[in-house]
């Protein structure tokens, strides 16, 4: 099983290089970091030096957007840190949230993430494309080959990503909610005539290694609420487009019904003041918060769901010790285990 970590791209940049520095060392397998240029540093060049101070992680965004960028100038990006670093590159990418919020404006449709994809994908696989009616390659990017997943709830957005992501991207660790999921995206695979299993599976949720006391339980919670303000701010995208039947699992929609709205200047941040409708509950389903067994097993309970890679949003007071924590206990444990299994 593949392990990932999710940075943000706080000043200084530096500090971002040296966390993904450490991640390759403890074994981490993916470097992922939001895409909001606004609200933190523009990734890409900070991708650059990520990979030249590695030797193994593939770095991405989580998630990029069709909105932002144009989606020629985001292939060429790929294509460029493939052919310099040797094709250790995913694009992660979704409607669009801060990034085009902060802007005032709307996420993309789901047609226009769909053409994305293509578009994206194959340009910076050396591939020719149609875009704005002209037919398009990157000459030089002829060894380059990039994935893209897709990060999707609700419904349209999972048929599409079964129908045409090579990897799904669910920002949450609850097994209830990632069967059903999983599910949706390999029945629209299946559908669309595509092998369900040729699609990698990602689960993202910030982890938080704790003594196992009622007392470091509570502040990891508290570390790891704003998640659940995250996530909620995209069911209620859900719940306004579909409704109340939009078919998404009552355990992702019913919480949110105390939600009052977001502030995007507090977005992915430790202690923010607009989650307090998040109950503990939901940051125990959505995030992993205990000691190294609770991760341990909530992993290999995703894992037999068939997710391949476990991400750790890393935006909490104790990013070194979840780094080491996880290099020591965590990933040799899951991998001994799934090599037993295999």
């Amino acid at each position: 099983m593949d392990f990932g970590v999710v940075l943000q791209t706080t000043p200084p940049s530096a500090r971002v290089v040296d966390l993904a520095v450490q991640a390759d060392r403890c074994g981490f397998d993916y470097v992922w970091t939001f895409d909001s240029h606004i609200l933190w540093q523009d990734p890409y060049p900070i991708y650059g030096q990520i990979l030249d101070r590695t030797r193994r992680v593939v770095v991405g965004p989580m998630v990029t957007n069709p909105t932002t960028r144009d989606w020629t100038v985001t292939a060429s990006l790929f294509a460029t840190l493939n052919e310099m670093y040797g094709n250790r590159t995913v694009c992660g990418i979704g409607r669009g949230d801060s990034a085009v919020r902060v802007e005032g404006g709307r996420p993309s449709t789901l047609a226009a993430l769909r053409d994305a994809v293509g578009v994206i994908r194959g340009m910076a696989s050396g591939e020719a494309v149609e875009y704005n009616g002209a037919t398009l390659r990157l000459p030089w990017a002829s060894a380059s080959r990039l994935e893209v997943w897709t990060a999707a709830y609700g419904p349209k957005a999972l048929q599409l990503t079964g129908e045409v992501a090579d990897g799904y991207i669910l920002q949450l660790a609850d097994p209830q909610i990632t069967a059903w999921m999983v599910g949706a995206v390999r029945a629209a695979a299946s559908a669309a005539g595509r092998d369900p299993d040729s699609i990698t599976i990602c689960v993202a949720a910030p982890a938080y290694i704790t003594d196992g006391t009622a007392e470091a339980a509570a502040h990891a919670r508290d570390q790891c609420r704003w998640f659940g303000g995250m996530v909620g701010n995209h069911v209620a995208d859900i719940v306004s487009r579909y409704g109340e039947s939009s078919g998404v699992p009552a355990a992702l929609t019913d919480y949110i019904a105390g939600r009052k709205g977001y502030d995007y200047n507090q977005h992915g941040r430790a202690g923010n003041t607009h989650t307090e409708f998040v109950p503990d509950e939901i940051v125990d389903r959505f995030c992993i918060i205990g000691p190294p067994e609770e991760h341990i097993k909530r992993i290999e309970e995703l894992r037999d769901l068939g997710v391949d890679q476990f991400s750790v949003y890393l935006q909490h007071d104790d990013k070194e010790h979840t780094l080491a924590s996880y290099a020591d206990h965590v990933i040799p444990q899951v991998n001994v285990a799934t090599d037993a299994r295999s």
